[in-house]
């Protein structure tokens, strides 16, 4: 599904240059489920970031859906994030001024999908997650499950092959995050790949393989015997 090559992130401070990734390799199949780890600074957002097409590498090539992302034109690289990649906050990322129908709908208004398709996609997505009564309501009024939720909604809505999550589950109780994690392991069973960043030992275990992260380099990559039997490759 999407391979990483040599991928180096650097910052130029003075005549200094800070690295923030460092020769990076990675392959990913569609199906899996992907944990990555490593204390504060060590790169795993930046890594998540740069999956994602949110930032770019200095160096290195990386290859998406057989598509060399580093070549292509921003709108081409737009179009196969919106189309293929769904993004998972900690801090939620919704929009306060709409309401949970308007937040869901957002990502199909920008794919310029027809109002009536709209409408029944967001109703789907509002009975899967059990939050019909809340449609009408505004992020500040649920509380952070909830919006949490809809924000894994959301991400949802484009039928996306790869989710991404950046610790999906730090701004909640231990309950919440419980939830959070077995509806990503049912999304995966689905057929979904997911990658997240995580410190929760817990939540790494969901994942097929753990990839441990420091200074900037993988100094790991761990297999997971008790979840690679569930692993759907292709």
């Amino acid at each position: 599904m999407l391979s990483l090559k040599n991928i180096y992130k650097w910052y130029n401070t003075g005549i200094n240059r800070t690295f923030v990734l460092k020769d990076i390799n990675l392959e990913i199949k569609e199906g899996e489920f992907i944990s990555i780890m490593g204390p504060s600074g060590s790169g795993k957002s930046t890594l998540l970031n740069v999956i994602g097409m949110l930032d770019s590498a200095n160096e290195g090539t990386y290859v998406f859906m057989n598509e060399d992302v580093f070549k292509l034109k921003e709108k081409q690289r737009s179009h196969l994030f919106k189309t293929h990649i769904g993004f998972v906050f900690q801090a939620y990322h919704l929009i306060d001024e709409l309401t949970v129908y308007e937040n869901i709908e957002t990502p199909l208004i920008y794919q310029n999908i027809k109002s009536s398709e709209r409408k029944a996609m967001v109703a789907d997505m509002l009975d899967r997650f059990q939050i019909v009564g809340k449609k009408e309501l505004f992020p500040s009024q649920l509380s952070g499950g909830q919006q949490q939720l809809v924000g894994i909604a959301r991400a949802l809505i484009v039928k996306p092959k790869l989710i991404l999550a950046d610790e999906p589950t730090g701004n909640l109780n231990s309950k919440q995050g419980e939830e959070i994690m077995n509806l990503f392991k049912e999304l995966n069973r689905e057929g979904v790949t997911i990658i997240q960043v995580t410190h929760s030992e817990k939540n790494a275990s969901y994942g097929s393989r753990i990839i441990q992260l420091l200074d900037g380099r993988i100094e790991a990559v761990e297999s997971n015997p008790n979840q690679l039997n569930g692993l759907n490759n292709d």
